[in-house]
């Protein structure tokens, strides 16, 4: 044990914080971490088209992965560098067809991600699922599950029920529940005739792909404002889906903290729904100007949102993802620095005296707590932190990008 983690846990344990259940806590919560970052979700249907769907990545990097393995050997070096276990999130657009006929979206099966279970069990990881509702031919005007063309509609409808089967099959071989996430893009860059006609369409789609219950599969909405080409209207919004949910038992509401207004706080929406939901699905990420998906950074709203998940006892229920996309830097950085700091919010959180604080709240002794918050800001979280990466054999300070550089020369700058 080191000095400045001695004299840490010694000044935490002053205020009623035990240094050594906040480390234990925090190895025990899985980050899902995005396959899509490691190829600037290109997928591997291999279409060769652009990125469509209000999505779009820039920068040009090099060292982007062309194939599964690729991909994984990225996955590995970044979760080598990460402390704990944690999950891989997928998109549809990574079935991997080697050996496979080949298949359209909608006639997709689990078959098709045998090698990322295997993957998973190999590494003692979870796995969770997106049907992709972008890049795609049958993506037409900017619409899928809430088209007025019955062909596009029952195409996306058939994709997303393929989708939770695929995601129901890795549940069964991984004994582990599979979060499913349906996102679509479909919206009007201009001011629609009819904003109700879209949504009925997309509440009758949605009631056809989640008619069927399905073992280990956890199903779960997520809304946007807006996206590139869909600036003045999106079907899919907060409003609407937080409805459905509501209105549909065993359908969670996903939070992305980059699909809301920019006055709006996901923070401030976690124990809202924590009142009325057993799980709250969570993408973390970082908007800049609009939802950009940046790099996950310790700033305070992903303090907050730590915070809301530690003080309400919600580590088990909120299922937390990272979402962002960035070809500018680093991609294999990209995730380490990402999941990192999504950990040292969460351990932020974990070393807080929440009964106390809770407690002069209640008291209406709001100077102190007040002081308290503050003093708190500036206590040694990085030597407990540096501690906890040392006890799961990763670097707990900057010298694990040497790693990543290294690996960039051996490995990705060779791929040209």
């Amino acid at each position: 044990m080191n000095h400045a983690y001695e004299w840490a846990r010694e000044k935490y344990a002053a205020v009623g914080v035990d240094t050594e259940a906040a480390m234990h806590a925090l190895k025990s919560v899985p980050i899902s971490m995005h396959c899509w970052q490691g190829d600037d979700i290109t997928g591997f249907e291999n279409r060769g088209g652009a990125l469509t769907g209000g999505i779009q990545v820039t920068g040009d990097c090099p060292g982007k992965a062309r194939n599964f393995d690729e991909l994984t050997a990225d996955l590995d070096k970044a979760f080598a560098l990460i402390p704990g276990r944690h999950r891989v999130n997928l998109h549809a657009s990574y079935a991997v067809f080697d050996g496979l006929p080949a298949a359209d979206r909608d006639a997709l099966t689990v078959e098709h991600f045998a090698k990322w279970i295997g993957y998973a069990k190999e590494r003692g990881l979870g796995i969770d699922f997106n049907p992709t509702f972008f890049s795609h031919p049958m993506v037409k005007d900017n619409l899928t599950l809430s088209s007025p063309d019955d062909e596009v509609r029952a195409f996306w409808v058939r994709h997303g029920i393929a989708c939770r089967h695929i995601a129901a099959g890795i549940a069964a071989q991984l004994g582990k529940p599979v979060l499913n996430n349906v996102w679509i893009p479909d919206g009007y860059k201009d001011v629609p005739a009819d904003r109700l006609g879209p949504r009925l369409r997309l509440k009758k789609s949605l009631d056809e792909i989640f008619a069927e219950k399905l073992p280990g599969v956890i199903d779960c909405v997520e809304s946007k404002v807006f996206g590139i080409g869909l600036e003045s209207y999106t079907v899919g919004s907060g409003e609407f889906y937080l409805a459905y949910a509501a209105g549909h038992p065993g359908v969670y509401n996903l939070l992305d903290n980059g699909h809301y207004h920019p006055t709006e706080t996901v923070s401030d929406k976690i124990p809202s729904l924590l009142a009325y939901f057993d799980k709250v699905p969570l993408h973390v990420t970082r908007a800049v100007r609009w939802d950009s998906d940046h790099v996950v950074l310790l700033e305070d709203e992903v303090k907050e949102i730590a915070k809301e998940i530690v003080r309400n006892g919600a580590l088990e229920r909120v299922l937390i993802g990272l979402d962002f996309f960035d070809a500018s830097i680093n991609r294999v950085a990209a995730w380490v620095i990402g999941v990192r700091n999504m950990q040292k919010a969460l351990l932020t959180a974990l070393l807080m005296p929440w009964d106390t604080l809770k407690d002069l709240q209640d008291a209406a002794r709001m100077t102190e707590l007040m002081m308290l918050g503050e003093e708190l800001k500036t206590y040694p979280m990085g030597a407990v932190w540096e501690e906890f990466c040392a006890r799961n054999d990763v670097p707990g300070d900057p010298s694990w990008f040497d790693d990543v550089r290294r690996y960039e020369i051996d490995v990705l700058a060779r791929r040209g």
